[in-house]
């Protein structure tokens, strides 16, 4: 750590940040009494609570801009909150699920922990122990994030039903929501993640886990009624509409809204602009633009001829060519899963874990030296990790075999060549005949070979990644006389 964990504009962040957290769960509370159940609306009166509840709210806010009023901002903003609970309270003890009851206590822990901010002074604010913070950093690397990224995809994709629940996927949101809160709290993750530049990524994964979330969820209800003989959600609903005046008029609303979100934007977060480049100055850590930090992290891996150009183009190539590769007439239209589990599965491993979280990797896992860091590791200009890069060639002939590496490049690349045919000769097949049979049968010779070289293709990238990080192998075929890498 190199700096103060706690501060006083981060008390004040950190008080309005879980007062939200405390307004959503109210937000939800009101949806599940008011929404959810046919035979209950909201009372006359409760419209009037929303009201005083924003104008406490927002002169809060105000206050909130000004050390000398910053605590009493911050006391309109929990009276806000409490004016919400207390409008909801009556129509919770009428009786009901559990559910809101939780959300509803896990309002006033949030506005409890708020307020706890506001109030007490800088050395008794909560804090993440040091302790877990040093476990978190200590189990951190690129296997683990990896790995567990695959490990959490397979389980949203085999426990769907349940994790699609409202209820657990609103769980979900709070203990993300609740742990990114409490980890600000922390002066190198702070650094890092509250960069006006990185704050897009972490918008970018509370979208993209939501819209999956969503689409899964209405891919679950689709099946159940597909199971039940029903319609499908979209040919019940017809969800069809006019373009004008309800389309136009939806997007003219939508733009405005949007416009005065980046004009707040601008304003409260200033443009990471740095001083004039410097060519005998080479920034450390020099990365590209976060689009490009995905193709950034497969440099680590490949050359800059497969890193940067065949493997993106054929990823991005194979996801667009999987509704054409499975041209299953099922789910065409509707959010299905069972219909077309591996075109979806493929999809989602292509698009989010080797590009949305490669994206997250390099953006806030790597540090100067492109070392990799722990979330709470403070980013160390000088620190330098030894590695020793071994190839393909070094392994068979030194190792395996004891002998010294043929002097001629053929020769010497031979073993690594071969294992590379074999890999595109041997697997097709072998996976024909074995776990994509059903896949050969469906599709026939021509759009399973397209389609299993493309999966080979992307299949390549963590399995390069996985031999760098066991064996520490950086090239399979090393032609140094000609630039030829792989």
């Amino acid at each position: 750590m190199h700096g103060p964990d706690m501060t006083l504009a981060v008390k004040a962040g950190l008080t309005w940040y879980f007062l939200l957290v405390a307004a959503l769960n109210l937000g939800a509370v009101a949806y599940w009494l008011f929404r959810r159940s046919d035979d209950r609306a909201a009372p006359p009166w409760f419209e009037a609570v929303l009201g005083v509840a924003a104008v406490l709210a927002v002169v809060g806010l105000i206050f909130a801009h000004f050390d000398q009023w910053c605590v009493l901002g911050a006391t309109l903003g929990v009276l806000a909150v409490l004016v919400i609970a207390a409008g909801l309270l009556p129509s919770l003890l009428k009786g009901g699920s559990v559910a809101p009851w939780l959300w509803f206590c896990l309002a006033i822990a949030s506005a409890l922990l708020g307020a706890s901010y506001a109030y007490l002074p800088l050395e008794r604010c909560f804090v993440l122990p040091h302790g877990f913070r040093d476990f978190v950093d200590s189990v951190a690397g690129p296997v683990t994030f990896f790995f567990g990224s695959v490990l959490a995809l397979a389980v949203l994709l085999l426990f769907r039903e349940q994790i699609t629940n409202p209820a657990v996927g609103w769980a979900i949101l709070n203990a993300f929501l609740v742990f990114y809160g409490l980890s600000m709290t922390d002066w190198d993750f702070r650094q890092i993640v509250a960069k006006p530049d990185n704050i897009p990524i972490s918008l970018m994964l509370l979208t993209v886990g939501f819209f999956t979330w969503l689409a899964l969820r209405r891919a679950v209800e689709n099946d159940r009624r597909v199971a039940n003989g029903q319609p499908v959600v979209e040919k019940e609903r017809g969800e069809k509409v006019l373009v004008w005046p309800d389309l136009v008029y939806t997007e003219l609303l939508c733009m405005i809204a949007f416009t005065i979100f980046l004009v707040v934007w601008s304003i409260y977060l200033k443009a990471p602009i740095e001083q004039p480049a410097n060519l005998t100055e080479t920034p450390n850590p020099s990365k590209a633009p976060w689009y490009f930090l995905g193709l950034q992290e497969m440099l680590v891996y490949y050359d800059p001829w497969l890193a940067g150009v065949v493997f993106p183009g054929l990823i991005i190539f194979g996801l667009m060519a999987l509704p054409y590769i499975d041209v299953n007439v099922k789910g065409a239209g509707y959010y299905t899963f069972r219909e077309r589990p591996f075109a979806i599965t493929m999809f989602l491993f292509g698009f989010i874990v080797l590009w949305v979280l490669m994206v997250t990797l390099g953006t806030f896992l790597r540090g100067p030296g492109w070392n990799f860091y722990g979330p709470y590791q403070y980013w160390d200009p000088h620190l330098v990790l030894p590695l020793t890069n071994v190839d393909f060639a070094d392994y068979f002939w030194l190792h395996w075999l004891g002998v010294a590496k043929p002097e001629h490049w053929f020769l010497r690349e031979l073993p690594g060549m071969v294992a590379i045919l074999l890999y595109f000769l041997i697997l097709p097949p072998l996976l024909a005949r074995t776990v994509f049979k059903k896949l050969y049968l469906q599709m026939g010779f021509a759009r399973y070979m397209i389609f299993v070289f493309l999966f080979l293709m992307m299949a390549a990238l963590p399995l390069k990644m996985l031999l760098r990080w066991v064996f520490n192998l950086k090239y399979i075929v090393h032609v140094g006389e000609y630039f030829f890498n792989i």
